[in-house]
């Protein structure tokens, strides 16, 4: 135990969410996930109490969480869109709709709008293509036109 000027150091208590959880080295990746799922992203407090709690070295649990681009090290926007850059939706013109879509984020109303751009390479229901998927609910049939005007709904 360190010792500070203010009296000796404890090691701070266990979060609740870990209370639960195995203590196996080879649960990491699982327990990191747990976590993202519960709290949106992975803080550093959360990686150190995952690391003290499986008594893994800090080097070893950021780096895991650092390698997976999974995991979130940041918290995560207000909202996401994702476009399906797969086989259908690229025959069927994915690829302009990203780049209208890249470049008017890329402007000022939008630029603090919070909405996150990620591809996707299949959502899985290739004959609604183009497809895009906005806070987790699937758009068929997108052009710029519709995807963005959906987001601007999504904007105050």
């Amino acid at each position: 135990m360190a010792v500070h000027p203010a009296g000796p150091l404890a090691d701070p208590p266990t979060p609740a969410w870990l209370k639960d959880q195995g203590r196996r080295a080879d649960g990491l990746i699982e327990l990191l996930n747990h976590c993202q799922e519960l709290h949106g992203s992975l803080t550093a407090s959360h990686l150190l109490a995952i690391a003290r709690h499986l008594q893994l070295p800090r080097s070893r649990v950021w780096g895991t969480a650092s390698f997976y681009h999974l995991f979130r090290l940041t918290a995560p926007p207000q909202h996401s869109c994702l476009i399906c850059t797969g086989t259908a939706c690229h025959l069927k013109g994915a690829a302009p709709i990203w780049s209208a879509i890249q470049q008017a984020l890329a402007q000022p109303p939008w630029q603090a709008a919070g909405i996150e751009l990620g591809a996707v390479r299949c959502i899985g229901t290739c004959g609604g293509a183009p497809l895009a998927v906005i806070d987790g609910i699937v758009c068929d049939r997108q052009t710029s036109t519709t995807l963005l005007a959906r987001l601007a709904a999504l904007v105050p």
